[in-house]
């Protein structure tokens, strides 16, 4: 990773930084390597220079990367070894593998065999609940009545509650509204249609048949 990183993958540097009230501009230097920042710096001696520009005509970055994947691959290996008995060992890839993978390695997305996507935790609710103590008074007055908004709803529950439900809750009653109507439709569509699977034809909205209807 060292040789990878110093000798073939370039970075930008800052060079000057101005600020003008909240305005800040940068300035950087060209993209370049540790190396060829090392070979352009007037402070460095030949003998360095000449050091460093032997090593890196030995150096390819193609074979570099595919030990460097081996590398790694040989330490998930290990990890992933039972603590006890024989395991075969592991086997690196040669270079023409290597790079016949890499022409499909873009459709998979992380190619790094230590990389492992981190499960994203379950939002919570951070605060209280408002509506806990009238929730189910709520529910009855959306089932009896689903086409009332939840502005009409919260006007309701202020006229009877004075002072216990200021404006500001109407965000959280839209979302539970909006999760009660997604809930009705699903057994309106799915739990309906299971018992009752006949649909009148030339109804344009696919009305059920009831178990008192005729054919």
């Amino acid at each position: 990773m060292r040789l990878f990183v110093n000798f073939f993958q370039p970075s930008f540097k800052l060079a000057a930084k101005t600020r003008d009230g909240a305005l800040v501009r940068k300035r950087y230097h060209p993209p370049a390597t540790p190396c060829e920042r090392l070979l352009a710096d007037p402070r460095t001696i030949e003998e360095v220079q000449r050091r460093v520009k032997e090593l890196r005509a030995t150096l390819d970055p193609v074979r570099l990367l595919q030990q460097i994947r081996a590398a790694q691959q040989q330490l998930v290996d290990i990890a992933d070894r039972p603590a006890l008995g024989e395991a075969a060992k592991p086997t690196s890839p040669t270079l023409e593998e290597f790079l016949s993978g890499l022409r499909m390695a873009w459709k998979e997305g992380e190619v790094r065999p230590t990389s492992v996507a981190k499960p994203k935790p379950k939002r919570l609710r951070r605060r209280p609940d408002p509506f806990a103590a009238v929730t189910t008074e709520l529910r009855a007055w959306f089932e009896a009545e689903p086409w009332h908004t939840s502005r009409e709803l919260l006007e309701r529950l202020q006229a009877q509650c004075p002072g216990a439900y200021p404006d500001g809750q109407l965000r959280t009653l839209q979302r539970r509204l909006k999760e009660w109507r997604r809930e009705a439709a699903h057994r309106m569509v799915f739990g309906t249609m299971t018992a009752h699977p006949g649909i009148v034809p030339g109804d344009g909205e696919g009305r059920l048949l009831s178990h008192g209807a005729s054919g």
